[in-house]
């Protein structure tokens, strides 16, 4: 049997963690240090996020990197814990409203629950405008609704 969401959700003790940039990353990224969250910093920071306004993966990332005082996010893992808060939110009938965490760039995440068409639907009832760009969907002038 399958772990439920919130299992899954449960299931990173080590994290939320800080360490130096990896080699294959520094130059890319530089020097310094980079923060791992934990997924319940991830949901407590899409949680914070009130209607009419958005987030990113990419700026909860810098904002969990600066309470933990590193030099940088790590975006993998946010957008990786991102994608399993909003399912475990929709599975729990939570009042997390994962629709407004977007992808970098202001992007639609077709990975969270119901696909594009529910986070578009839920994006527009709030008064965001959606754009099509070839295949994927954003949040249009998304930088002026950041949190």
């Amino acid at each position: 049997m399958k772990k439920s969401w919130q299992a899954r959700l449960a299931s990173y003790p080590d994290l939320p963690s800080v360490k130096p940039i990896p080699e294959a990353m520094r130059k890319r990224r530089g020097e310094g240090t980079i923060a791992t969250p934990s997924p319940q910093e991830v949901e407590a920071a899409m949680r914070s996020v009130p209607a009419g306004r958005l987030a990113t993966v990419f700026g909860i990332g810098e904002g969990i990197a600066a309470r933990h005082h590193a030099t940088i996010g790590c975006t993998v893992t946010t957008a990786i814990f991102a994608h399993m808060v909003a399912h475990a939110v929709a599975q729990a009938h939570g009042t997390t409203a994962w629709w407004r965490t977007l992808k970098i760039g202001g992007e639609l995440n077709p990975k969270y629950p119901g696909g594009i068409e529910a986070q578009m639907n839920r994006l527009e009832a709030e008064g965001h405008t959606v754009v099509q760009r070839g295949r994927r969907y954003f949040v249009e002038d998304f930088e002026r609704k950041l949190v």
